[in-house]
């Protein structure tokens, strides 16, 4: 397996590192009630080993993610969990006799129903695929990086992948490119791959997950580079223009952290949150929010559901809401506090997006709620 770069890091674990950062803001979520913690399941090896990734919950209630190691021939599976923590093995990599490694990340259910992810290497020519996975386990290999002379498409996506608003799938390489320093690139479901941008090598260098933000764009950040080689955040249009918006241990002693290596999340409010590996005040990384005026949003949970299904919605300054509406259909719902809407999935409802109207504007919810 190729090693990742980490430079200057210190106590790092690599099995410990997710691939994307998931941050649960106290502006957005309701109060934690008494907790119980349940172990579901325990992989052998067999049915995976090393579940690095982030589980995402599909329209049909299950949980699906992925294992970098184990299964049937020990580079790495995708399974299914119920919530009640029934495992399936739907694959196992590296099954053709020509397949020397895969190592897969995370998944990203698209709005056909189907999986996409990619694999750090394996595929054609071991640098790294991007493949299609159904519910029940077939799965097909879309594209197969270092495949242009000079490996300009990139090599190794270690991220997961973003679905956008056009439908089309994003996603960065950690390697190759133009430069050599990774790349940019989007995907169609289908699998016509276009690289949007590759990055220098001097001013950015080594990409991670990307978001997509309110305003259409994506942001991400990058382990090292910028003006102090420190790392940064960028903007990247869906046409491939990258803007810097933050060069890392800017300040004096470098109290604003440095390599920040997970993703980015944005909150209902509207702001970046993330977090940095190393540097801050006690020189043990930082957690970040970075503001640039993003319009704020409202966000549904869960993000599908039948008709009549419970469902919350999240944001902030919802008290005194007086509509919320799931693609023009009007739902009947009750403001269960200034960051929490309930209501139901209501009769004619068809997959769009959420809308709730508060004394001061229109919130939107940031993705699409899919109806089955």
């Amino acid at each position: 397996m190729r090693p990742l770069r980490f430079p200057r890091f210190r106590k790092l674990d690599c099995r410990n590192q997710a691939y994307a950062l998931l941050l649960l803001c106290a502006a957005t979520a309701p109060p934690i009630a008494a907790q119980t913690f349940t172990t579901l399941f325990s992989f052998d090896g067999t049915d995976g080993a090393d579940s690095s990734a982030t589980l995402v919950q599909a329209t049909n209630g299950n949980l699906y993610g992925a294992t970098v190691e184990g299964g049937a021939n020990g580079f790495g599976a995708i399974f299914k969990i119920t919530p009640t923590g029934t495992l399936t093995t739907l694959y196992s990599f590296c099954s053709r006799s020509d397949c020397f490694s895969a190592y897969p990340g995370g998944l990203v259910q698209a709005a056909n129903g189907n999986f996409y992810g990619t694999t750090i290497e394996g595929g054609a020519n071991n640098q790294g695929t991007v493949f299609k996975i159904t519910p029940s386990g077939t799965l097909t290999t879309l594209y197969s990086f270092c495949s242009p002379s000079g490996c300009a498409d990139g090599v190794s996506p270690f991220a997961p992948l973003v679905q956008a608003t056009d439908g089309d799938l994003y996603g960065t390489t950690d390697y190759g490119g133009a430069n050599g320093y990774g790349t940019v690139f989007k995907i169609t479901p289908s699998g016509t791959l276009t690289t949007l941008y590759s990055f220098d090598g001097t001013v950015f260098t080594y990409p991670h997950a990307l978001v997509q933000a309110t305003d259409g764009n994506f942001y991400g950040t990058t382990q090292e580079g910028g003006t102090n080689d420190s790392g940064t955040v960028f903007k990247i249009t869906p046409s491939g223009t990258l803007t810097t918006l933050y060069n890392f241990c800017s300040q004096s002693g470098c109290t604003d952290g440095a390599q920040p290596f997970a993703g980015l999340v944005q909150d209902t409010n509207g702001d970046l949150y993330g977090t940095t590996q190393i540097e801050g005040a006690n020189n043990d990384g930082t957690v970040f929010r970075l503001s640039i005026s993003l319009r704020p949003f409202v966000e549904t949970n869960p993000t599908s559901g039948k008709v009549g299904a419970a469902v919350k919605i999240l944001g902030t300054s919802l008290t005194g809401a007086t509509s919320v509406t799931l693609n023009g259909t009007t739902a009947t719902f009750t403001v269960a506090s200034n960051t929490e809407i309930k209501t139901t999935v209501p009769a004619g409802a068809t997959t769009g997006i959420v809308e709730v109207t508060t004394p001061t504007r229109t919130l939107k919810s940031n993705v699409v709620f899919r109806v089955p």
